[in-house]
């Protein structure tokens, strides 16, 4: 048995039901739409996000990549410039020593080069020859032959100068000289020896003598006859003018001029020279120490001896004496001249390996130095 449905409206209402279905289908066509269309928008703006956060990561993972080579090449750089301050500082370091090197090495040349200036000043002292000998007594060893020119236009000289060896002896100490040699070596061998007093004894210290070089020179001396030296000659005119004047004037015989055979004048230094044809004429001029020269208005001028000197066989030596001793350390139990007698006898005993004694000098602690002289037989 089939069952048969009736589709029928009931009491009329089936065409109103299927507009108003219709009509809702419809709408919900329109809003299907709507939302398919908004969908779609959707997925575009998705889809471009997503392109652009493609984009994004590439330029964020490109970003990093190089950040990652700075960072890289920082770190090297960093590296390299670690390693050159180590090697700037190293270099820095060396510099240093070096430079601390050569100060010291400057101050040991310095103080090489003060000793060395000391030593040259003392050496100057000691070889230091003065032009002006001062006025002192002559002992003449040996006639000399003086040399004369024929016609007497000069007069030459030679004087030997021989400076005697000497030493310091100071406030305590003494000087002893024997008679032989081999006693002063004898004493000498002694560290030292007690020399007996009155309530006491004395300990003296033997000491060999150091004495300072000396030396030994001869002076060649030419003394002019004929030529006579002129200074301070005031420049008043030309050379050739004052030169002229000067001729005239040195040839008056009123004023202990002659015949003038040569003139020469230096403006620079004020200085000239007057050659005579007489010999005699320069002589006397010369004692006179003045003259009045004509250089309007007339003017003194300094007169003297026109001479030239040199030095020759200049020679150095030093020596110690071999029969003179030094006595040192001496204390002053006695006064000076008892302690000297003491030493003198102390010394004499051949018990105390000495022997005759030619003479002996002492100076307590009290008195200054004394220059002792040597002559050339006892060194």
């Amino acid at each position: 048995m089939t069952d048969v449905c009736d589709s029928r409206p009931i009491n009329g209402q089936a065409d109103g039901g299927l507009e108003e279905d219709a009509s809702g289908l419809e709408e919900a066509r329109k809003e299907l739409e709507t939302w398919k269309a908004k969908t779609e928008r959707a997925d575009d703006v998705k889809a471009r996000l997503i392109l652009e956060k493609l984009e994004e990561d590439e330029a964020k993972a490109k970003a990093q990549q190089e950040m990652l080579a700075y960072f890289k090449q920082q770190e090297e750089c960093q590296k390299d410039f670690n390693q050159s301050m180590n090697a700037v500082q190293e270099q820095s370091l060396q510099l240093s020593r070096r430079r601390n090197d050569l100060l010291e090495k400057l101050k040991s040349y310095q103080a090489q080069l003060e000793a060395r200036r000391a030593e040259s000043t003392k050496l100057k002292q000691k070889f230091k020859i003065y032009a002006q000998i001062p006025e002192t007594e002559v002992k003449f060893s040996a006639p000399v032959e003086e040399e004369v020119d024929g016609d007497s236009q000069t007069i030459r000289g030679v004087f030997a100068i021989s400076q005697r060896a000497g030493v310091l002896l100071q406030g305590g100490q003494a000087l002893i000289t024997f008679e032989e040699e081999k006693v002063a070596s004898q004493v000498l061998k002694i560290a030292k020896c007690s020399v007996s007093c009155e309530d006491t004894t004395v300990d003296v210290k033997p000491k060999r003598i150091t004495m300072d070089p000396v030396v030994k020179f001869e002076v060649h001396l030419d003394l002019s006859r004929k030529e006579l030296k002129l200074t301070n000659v005031p420049p008043s005119m030309s050379e050739e003018r004052v030169a002229d004047r000067l001729e005239v004037s040195f040839s008056r015989p009123s004023r202990g001029g002659g015949e003038v055979e040569r003139v020469e004048y230096d403006k620079n230094t004020r200085t000239g020279r007057i050659t005579f044809l007489c010999p005699g004429v320069a002589d006397n001029l010369a004692l006179t120490g003045s003259y009045i020269v004509d250089l309007n208005p007339e003017v003194k001028v300094q007169i003297g001896h026109s001479y030239s000197y040199q030095l020759r066989k200049f020679q150095t030596f030093c020596g110690a004496p071999k029969r003179t001793i030094l006595l040192d350390d001496i204390e002053d139990k006695e006064d000076e001249e008892d302690l000297q007698d003491r030493l003198e006898i102390h010394f004499q005993k051949p018990s105390n390996y000495g022997g005759e004694i030619e003479s002996i000098k002492y100076i307590s602690r009290g008195k200054k130095a004394l220059h002792a002289l040597f002559s050339e037989d006892r060194l």
